[in-house]
């Protein structure tokens, strides 16, 4: 079992950066895909980047893609989510998700992913 803690969400105002983090215990992520997710009030979890296990191949949702940078440290089993020049509408609750399969391909696909965060909150002022 996997267990995945998200941080560094925050009220932030528009225009500036956050780092999300996502650190895992219980088992390695290092070989899995792994991808952050948001959802924001009255609207369904939708995909916002995935990284493979390698860090080799990355995917973003066209909504953030040019501000947002997936990475991932193997040794620290921890996924990073850095976002850039924020947006009011990025406002959300981001969640860290993780596929269980080695090897697995990355995948902006909800029901891909086995383990999920508990989420932490972004809100963007204007």
């Amino acid at each position: 079992q996997v267990q995945l803690v998200e941080s560094g969400g925050g009220l932030v105002q528009a225009g500036v950066s956050l780092r999300l983090s996502c650190a895992a215990s219980g088992r390695t992520i290092s070989s899995t895909a792994t991808g952050w997710f948001r959802q924001a009030p009255g609207k369904e979890r939708e995909f916002v980047a995935a990284i493979s296990w390698s860090g080799g191949n990355t995917a973003y949702a066209d909504s953030v893609k040019g501000r947002v940078t997936i990475s991932r440290d193997n040794v620290k089993n921890t996924v990073y989510l850095q976002m850039n020049s924020l947006k009011p509408e990025d406002t959300a609750v981001y969640y860290c998700a993780a596929d269980r399969r080695i090897g697995s391909r990355l995948s902006w696909e909800i029901n891909e992913y086995d383990y999920w965060g508990q989420g932490t909150q972004v809100t963007v002022s204007s």
